[in-house]
């Protein structure tokens, strides 16, 4: 069984109770916009969730970012949705996913179109994308890097943009966390990964991705790599169009 298959099935296994990002104390971090929030190792060492940025409005790191995107783009673990919601206010379109409810309601409040949804699950517009964005670590998602790629390979156009924010650190985990606010709340553990830029550029070069940039801004990391993959028949992108009573997936 492929690794994208893999975590499909996981995916379709798991209940709603145990997805990851829904514990309270993510929700109720999203809805007061400030923490402590971590991911907790198995070993109980903590790391640190910016929630506070993630809840503020795009600053001039993500800024950067956006100005580096091409045609529509898919936000893929929007959490609150600060970057969906900045590239609808500059007219691009864009699409959220996120497994965490009330991180698609914030996105959608904020004005931007989210659905509630696994990047393994089915996608509107798959093979359409001109950029999918895995920012603030969700290089993470799945904790199997490979699998992801392939995923996000199969979801962009011929040719398209990956941008990626890396650990600002040279690490390569693989390792099972819970979300928990440091004080007692934490959800059920899953899968996730920690990649610095040259782990991922490693893994993006067995996968067929092919580098494209890579740089540094106020502290966080990034790298840009560009899909390899040929022209096939697919949906179009702008099917993805969503409405607040669509986020459910």
């Amino acid at each position: 069984m492929s690794g994208v298959r893999q975590a499909t099935a996981l995916v379709r296994q798991a209940s709603a109770d145990d997805r990851p990002w829904t514990a309270d104390a993510y929700t109720d971090a999203l809805l007061t916009g400030r923490g402590p929030l971590f991911l907790r190792r198995t070993d109980g060492w903590l790391l640190p969730l910016d929630v506070e940025r993630w809840c503020a409005r795009a600053d001039a790191v993500d800024l950067e970012v956006l100005a580096r995107c091409e045609g529509a783009v898919l936000d893929v673990g929007c959490g609150p949705g600060r970057l969906v919601a900045e590239l609808a206010v500059r007219g691009r379109h864009a699409l959220g996913i996120d497994v965490s409810e009330a991180a698609v309601a914030h996105t959608v409040r904020l004005g931007g179109q989210a659905l509630h949804r696994s990047v393994f699950e089915p996608v509107p517009g798959e093979g359409r994308w001109g950029t999918v964005l895995l920012a603030d670590g969700n290089v993470g998602i799945g904790g199997d890097p490979l699998a992801l790629l392939d995923r996000l390979g199969q979801l962009l156009a011929p040719g398209g943009l990956l941008i990626a924010e890396t650990a600002p650190v040279d690490v390569d985990e693989r390792i099972h966390v819970q979300v928990t606010d440091g004080r007692g709340a934490a959800g059920a553990p899953f899968p996730w990964a920690r990649l610095g830029t040259s782990a991922l550029l490693r893994q993006a070069h067995r996968a067929g991705w092919r580098a494209v940039d890579q740089w540094t801004s106020g502290g966080r990391s990034f790298a840009v790599l560009r899909s390899r993959r040929t022209n096939r028949t697919a949906e179009p992108a702008n099917n993805a169009a969503v409405t607040s009573s669509q986020r459910a997936g």
